[in-house]
């Protein structure tokens, strides 16, 4: 069964489609009493400001070629930020969302690593490189980025991380921490989806099938259908032995999901 999609991904777009203004890591050089008035200090403040206007403009174009598809445009100007200031993770946050969206899934990764270096107590960016580790197979690895992410007193995405821990100790095969991780997670954003959809799958490893019911049917009703959520609801149906509700959910899976339908065991 595949996995439940990821959330930081999406999450990431929508920082690139919003044009990626946000300059983390850019420090304008502060003049304290009459030093305003020395030409040097003066004029370094003026390219510092400089600098700081030309990354935003680079990072906003990025965006607008993203979104219109231009993904070799969107990567030069991801560059050029990247040379304008190399000590910013978002530029190579944006060349990892670039190369996911080409199928360069190494690169992808290197260049989310690459963003964690150069930030290693930034939650958001700590989180992106650990969803990318458990969706490419290294689940125990990637639980000790969430864990960075959420050592993060100022990261305000607390409930995307946990998630996204919960669901990969369930992949690590750590079944008591995913509990753990994803009941936080819904505390702190009832319908969170994939928290949902977790939780469904860990209670199905535990053959309680009774509430994995109630954990799909509140993330069917907290989120547009996927192909591993109705998947999952057929096999809980089946073990349940609901023929009817299964049925239904094979009906689903044939009419949204035609390809998807053609590789399910139990369609």
């Amino acid at each position: 069964m595949p996995l439940p999609d990821r959330l930081l991904l999406p999450l990431v777009v929508t920082l690139l489609l919003a044009g990626c203004g946000s300059s983390h890591g850019m420090k304008i050089g502060k003049i304290k009493g009459e030093q305003w008035a020395e030409p040097v200090y003066e004029v370094r403040d003026d390219r510092n400001a400089r600098n700081r206007m030309k990354y935003e403009e680079l990072m906003s174009v990025v965006g607008d070629r993203y979104k219109r598809g231009e993904l070799d445009e969107a990567m030069k100007f991801a560059r050029a930020a990247q040379k304008l200031d190399p000590k910013s993770p978002d530029p190579h946050t944006a060349q990892a969302v670039i190369d996911s969206r080409r199928g360069e899934v190494v690169a992808a990764g290197e260049a989310y690593r690459k963003a964690a270096e150069l930030a290693p107590r930034r939650g958001d960016v700590l989180n992106n490189y650990g969803t990318w580790l458990c969706g490419n197979g290294h689940p125990a690895e990637a639980l000790v980025w969430f864990d960075r992410a959420l050592a993060d007193p100022d990261y305000d995405a607390r409930a995307e991380a946990l998630a996204n821990a919960g669901g990969c100790a369930l992949d690590a095969g750590q079944s008591e921490r995913a509990q753990a991780d994803l009941r936080q997670a819904l505390a702190l954003a009832p319908d969170n989806p994939y928290a949902l959809e977790s939780m469904a799958r860990n209670e199905v490893v535990h053959g309680r099938y009774f509430e994995a019911r109630a954990f799909y049917q509140r993330r069917l009703a907290a989120a547009p259908a996927t192909l591993s959520v109705l998947q999952l609801a057929i096999q809980v149906e089946e073990r349940l032995g609901d023929r009817t509700a299964a049925g239904r959910f094979q009906q689903r899976l044939r009419e949204e999901f035609p390809s998807g339908a053609a590789s399910n065991p139990q369609g």
